[in-house]
């Protein structure tokens, strides 16, 4: 056994916030006072009864927890190899995992007394549960987009408007979610007297990374007892796909101390690991970006380089920084899927199950497609389905039409 492990994988980060030699808080003075108290009336949320309890009423009865951790029997059998479970989290409210943090951090928010949230998001679906759970409260809600994503993603712009968000197109960069998110800080920076600002992903300042994967440990909490009901013993493998990666380290963080669980995240490959693409752990390398040191996809002079998937959820030049930590320490195996290969997984997953995953999900998918066959017959292994493919027909429709002609 390697002597610099640690013994248990689940008790970062330290006090500064750190995961090994990732996260931290590098962010503006301006910033400073309002983290050190998001860090303070987090810990107090955690430590007060009364608040897991409202927070798991609310889970059950608006999200519609617990999600199904549902037996994929067609796919089992045509890739001939693991027992394949699918965790529902698309058939959560608002059809994603986001509404898990995001409903524990607007409560933060409100024990803070902050009216105003603003957030950032890519595919949309962190923004529509975070419009959903201000509409639900009475809160302003502003919600950066890169012009790019506003495009690809429209049938989640409307539903943001539709809840009473504010939805603003972010024209600089690449105009995807990286511009988004420095849009979002520039707010944050200019409005901290009355403002939250709700991260999506587990990235961004201590205590964001923590405070995000704790809420979306539901998951895998959840699938462990799921399991253990319908098979009588842990899964053998989890596998999630990874943009800054909060639907896997949810699904993840349970089972870390677990070596008998293999762990698989999966990242963007685009048009491939040589050509453009979101794949931060295979092509990129440690730096500081949003608030924390992570892997990060950089230029020889230590420029953040374009990201490119197609899916706009992973389109983020960086991850958050406990999958840093979790890639170096060899915890968890770090894949990675192209576009084309999301694509045709997408298909598959409609065509064998009737469930369209979000494209996201669908890179999970794809390398369940080459793992699955591996495994022997009496393997099981969970993949996290973390959002439904409706929000993505109208993209996938275009991209078929170009391809026929």
């Amino acid at each position: 056994m390697n002597p610099n492990l640690p013994n248990s994988f689940r008790t970062g980060p330290d006090e500064r916030g750190h995961f090994g030699n990732f996260g931290g808080r590098f962010v503006a003075e301006t910033l400073m006072p309002l983290i050190l108290d998001l860090e303070k009336a987090y810990a107090a949320a955690k430590a007060d009864p009364s608040f897991q309890a409202e927070m798991n009423g609310y889970l059950k009865d608006y999200v519609g927890r617990p999600s199904p951790l549902y037996f994929a029997e067609r796919l089992t059998e045509h890739l001939g190899g693991a027992k394949i479970y699918l965790k529902r989290e698309e058939l959560n409210h608002t059809g994603s995992h986001k509404v898990n943090n995001v409903l524990g951090q607007i409560m933060v928010a409100r024990r803070m007394g902050k009216k105003r949230i603003i957030a950032e998001t890519g595919a949309g679906q962190h923004g529509v549960a975070t419009a959903t759970l201000c509409a639900r409260f009475g809160l302003e809600c502003v919600v950066y987009m890169g012009a790019v994503d506003v495009a690809r993603q429209a049938p989640n712009v409307f539903r943001m408007e539709m809840l009473g968000a504010k939805v603003v197109p972010v024209q600089s960069g690449t105009r995807t979610l990286k511009d988004a998110m420095n849009e979002a800080l520039r707010d944050w920076v200019t409005n901290v007297h009355n403002t939250f600002y709700c991260i999506g992903t587990v990235a961004g300042p201590h205590p964001y990374p923590m405070m995000v994967r704790d809420f979306q440990s539901v998951i895998g909490d959840e699938t462990r007892k799921q399991m253990m009901e319908a098979e009588g013993r842990l899964p053998d493998s989890l596998i999630a796909c990874i943009g800054g990666g909060s639907n896997a380290m949810g699904l993840f963080h349970p089972f870390l101390d677990d070596p008998s669980v293999e762990i698989f995240g999966v990242e963007a490959a685009g048009h491939g690991l040589t050509q453009l693409h979101a794949a931060s752990i295979a092509g990129g390398r440690p730096g500081v970006l949003h608030g924390n040191r992570t892997y990060l996809l950089m230029d020889a002079d230590g420029q953040i380089q374009d990201a490119h998937s197609i899916s706009a959820g992973l389109d983020y030049p960086g991850i958050g920084p406990e999958h840093s930590w979790l890639h170096e320490t060899g915890r968890v195996t770090y894949l990675s899927a192209t576009d084309d290969e999301a694509l045709a997984a997408f298909m598959l997953l409609s065509r064998l199950e009737g469930i369209p995953p979000a494209l996201e999900s669908a890179h999970a998918i794809a390398k369940v497609t080459e793992l699955a066959p591996k495994r022997p017959k009496d393997h099981l292994m969970v993949v996290n389905l973390s959002g439904r493919g409706d929000k993505d027909i109208p993209q996938i429709t275009e991209i078929l039409k170009g391809k026929k002609q």
